[in-house]
């Protein structure tokens, strides 16, 4: 890297991702954030009139359309965020010279596999929102320079409000968790995730690659261990808050649902 510090455009800055991204490298980055009200990246021109002045030399993306269920029935939404919105971006890098950073899932994968996904296995959406994702990912890597980088179950971090934040916030009240029983999950920690990508981007190498947090060159990983239904991270969370194991509501969930990357 450069002398003079990196300058970062970061979207969806009011995001549980994009506070960690801004928090764990703030003071070594010159970062320009925007929420979905202040830019709206489905928008080239608006987003090349933030960019043209002084262009950035990352763009990262954290803005993206989480509802799985309801996207059945917003199609148009899903497909602006996750797919149209991320073109845009792809466009932009390209314009400003720019690498780009995006979050993809691993609802990307039909959730057939008996084992842990890799990078290299064949994608297949079986919903809107996965649809939309995949897209996303094809489009981000149509930049000169991109990293998409798959994530699960998003928590922690400085503005936690994902599922495993929110059972954890009910161990601790002693209220009873809502827990999908039917779902194997591999949690992201967005504090690792946010790691994970700094390395990448230390790293500078000019490629377009998809992978996982696990393959990042500081070591970050999501292992095996952590991998397991969501009763069994939600005990792990009662553990880690030195709480008896809570009543927990175990629900199956009606949209499929994908096993996680590796």
């Amino acid at each position: 890297m450069s002398a003079s510090p990196l300058k970062v455009l970061v979207t969806g800055a009011r995001g549980q991702l994009a506070r960690a991204i801004m928090e764990s490298y703030g003071g070594d980055a010159d970062i320009r954030a925007y929420s979905r009200s202040e830019l709206d990246i489905s928008d080239f021109d608006a987003v090349m009139d933030r960019v043209e002045p002084d262009p950035p030399d990352v763009i990262i993306n954290c803005a993206a359309y989480t509802n799985v269920d309801l996207a059945e029935d917003e199609v148009d939404k899903a497909l602006n965020s996750n797919a149209f919105a991320v073109r845009v971006l792809a466009r932009v890098a390209q314009t400003a010279g720019a690498t780009l950073v995006h979050y993809s899932t691993d609802f990307v994968f039909d959730g057939h596999a008996s084992r842990p996904y890799v990078e290299e296995d064949p994608a297949n959406p079986q919903s809107v929102y996965a649809q939309s994702k995949l897209l996303g990912e094809w489009f981000a890597l149509e930049a000169p320079r991109a990293f998409v980088l798959r994530v699960e179950s998003l928590f922690g971090g400085p503005n936690a409000k994902s599922s495993i934040d929110r059972i954890a916030q009910a161990v601790i009240g002693g209220r009873e968790a809502k827990v999908f029983r039917d779902r194997i999950v591999s949690p992201s920690y967005v504090v690792d995730v946010a790691s994970a990508t700094w390395a990448l981007l230390e790293r500078g190498e000019p490629v377009c690659t998809t992978a996982s947090v696990r393959d990042t060159p500081d070591g970050t990983r999501s292992d095996s261990r952590s991998r397991a239904f969501w009763g069994r991270n939600a005990r792990r969370v009662c553990s880690r808050c030195r709480s008896p194991t809570s009543r927990f509501e175990h629900r199956a969930r009606n949209t499929p649902r994908s096993p996680t990357t590796s």
